[in-house]
């Protein structure tokens, strides 16, 4: 074989290759699973379905604010879902309600949830509002501020 032929037979076989890639249709089951996870106080179970980075300080706020006793989510809708172009990010929009002891004022919030996909299946990554603090997205941080360059000396 020529030089030319092996190059076309390696572009074409390394373009069978893909980087796999989240589906809405897998979307939708994965933010359900997560909150009937949290409805049903399986709170194991849906730290299960977040980014392994989230999983042990959910659990451990969990414990702390007793959840398992006093949460009480009643209510969750998905509203809207959309993939980023690359679609490996994604943001499902839910309308929460929920009340936690002692307090029995229900609250209800729209939550946003970053997905991210990885090792195959979309992770719960963070929530902007809701019952659960500890699922915020991490504040960004501010540049530094830009310190005018010391004159030199002009003496």
């Amino acid at each position: 074989m020529n030089r030319l032929t092996v190059t076309l037979l390696a572009l074409t076989f390394s373009n069978c290759v893909t980087v796999p890639k989240g589906e809405i249709e897998d979307l939708k089951p994965a933010v359900r699973a997560v909150h009937q996870s949290f409805r049903w106080k399986d709170f194991r179970g849906a730290a299960e379905m977040m980014v392994a980075e989230r999983q042990e300080a959910f659990i451990k706020a969990r414990t702390k604010l007793n959840d398992d006793k006093d949460l009480f989510i009643t209510n969750f809708e998905l509203e809207d879902a959309k993939l980023s172009p690359d679609m490996l990010v994604a943001k499902a929009v839910t309308r929460i309600s929920w009340y936690r002891l002692p307090s029995t004022n229900e609250q209800t919030a729209t939550v946003t949830s970053v997905f991210v996909w990885r090792d195959g299946i979309w992770q719960l990554e963070s929530q902007d509002d809701g019952p659960f603090e500890d699922l915020k997205p991490a504040p960004k941080k501010k540049p530094a501020p830009v310190q005018p360059e010391l004159a030199a000396d002009a003496g």
